[in-house]
């Protein structure tokens, strides 16, 4: 039987999300964003969109799709933050809202296929939706309070992806349910 990909993937967005979130709620600077951008490209970007590809090997639509969808937003996320803000100018803070904005509408996309699932994965994606309208209508409207609290609720987001994947790992390691996920 093949490993579950899961874990990895909630891995690589918990992490990621942590650490943009640290900075988002201005809990750390965001002169240190640099520091997310190469695991936004590796770790919630590559490795999520692998984890993606191997969840559609083992027949999982929800997971093949969160998760690639959630890799190639880390990815854009790394190029538009490399490549393409500063070119925007004064349109920037509208332009990542109305790009948060969308993330926001998939993700609570998302939250409507989670009715079958866990309530750990149902808060999650509840908490991402959440998370991306703030910091959505943050940038957009140039509200740092906002984004501020965005970066909170991600803060718990990141933190319950972490809690899903270890109880997914030790699930596989110790052969039964030790971290309740509901």
């Amino acid at each position: 039987m093949p490993a579950n990909p899961a874990p990895l993937g909630l891995s690589g967005f918990g992490l990621t999300t942590l650490v943009l979130s640290f900075i988002n709620a201005n809990i750390v600077s965001s002169g240190d964003t640099p520091v997310v951008l190469g695991m936004a490209l590796a770790f919630g970007g590559l490795c999520q969109l692998l984890a993606g590809m191997w969840e559609f090997r083992t027949g999982n639509v929800f997971g093949a799709t969160a998760f690639s969808s959630y890799g190639a937003f880390w990815i854009s996320f790394w190029a538009l933050v490399n490549f393409n803000v500063v070119s925007l100018g004064t349109h920037a803070d509208s332009a990542l809202g109305l790009y948060l904005w969308m993330w926001g509408i998939l993700t609570a996309m998302f939250f409507l296929c989670t009715f079958a699932s866990p309530r750990a994965l149902q808060l999650l994606f509840l908490l991402l939706a959440l998370t991306f309208i703030l910091l959505g209508i943050g940038n957009a409207g140039g509200n740092a309070s906002m984004i501020h609290v965005g970066g909170y609720v991600g803060i718990v987001t990141g933190a319950l992806a972490l809690y899903i994947a270890c109880a997914d790992i030790m699930q596989a390691v110790y052969k039964r349910s030790v971290l309740p996920v509901g």
